[in-house]
């Protein structure tokens, strides 16, 4: 109780101050994911549907929807500016105009959204809903997500293409330092 209490008012002190990262998160099922960490002025819409991992670094001034279901594995880095979602209204919109009431009309897009494990998406990006994100992934600053990407993939643009794969990108600092293939293991064989 006392620490739900204390992180309340960090938050709200920290809005009034200045953004500040808010350690630990709890999970709808009651579950403290305590080496997560979270911008304070970032903000969860959903949460009940929400489930975020461990060593998880969400920045500042972020807008995560899971209010259609979202999960993000372990050890993933959101930078600012980041929008994930669930739902969107973007065709629905356009569609009736000024008859538009909500969510239950034609073109209302709807989708759980998945990212995996040690995941890095850039500043600016957008993942739309249901887009599942492969694990070892990176996304580049201002992509514009929409569909299912492999693991491993560099995924850049607008809309966005898979450009590369990380492992490329990682097997120089693997050859040049060996005695990180254990952890580098642990999590890309798991």
């Amino acid at each position: 109780m006392f620490s739900k209490i204390y992180r309340r008012i960090k938050i709200e002190l920290a809005r009034r101050v200045g953004p500040v990262m808010v350690n630990g998160y709890k999970n709808p099922n009651g579950e403290i994911v305590k080496h997560t960490r979270y911008g304070s002025t970032t903000y969860f819409q959903g949460v009940e549907n929400t489930k975020i991992g461990d060593h998880v670094y969400i920045a500042q001034h972020c807008f995560i929807d899971g209010s259609r279901g979202l999960k993000i594995d372990e050890g993933c880095q959101i930078c600012s500016f980041v929008s994930i979602l669930t739902h969107s209204s973007h065709l629905s919109i356009r569609l009736y105009g000024s008859e538009y009431k909500g969510s239950d009309m034609k073109g209302y897009v709807v989708g759980a959204t998945e990212i995996g494990a040690y995941t890095f998406v850039g500043p600016y990006v957008t993942i739309m809903p249901g887009s599942t994100i492969g694990k070892g992934s990176i996304i580049s600053a201002y992509a514009y997500v929409k569909g299912t990407f492999q693991d491993y993939a560099i995924i850049a643009g607008n809309p966005a293409k898979v450009v590369g794969d990380t492992r490329e990108l990682d097997a120089p600092y693997l050859e040049k330092h060996p005695e990180l293939l254990t952890y580098y293991n642990n999590w890309s064989h798991g």
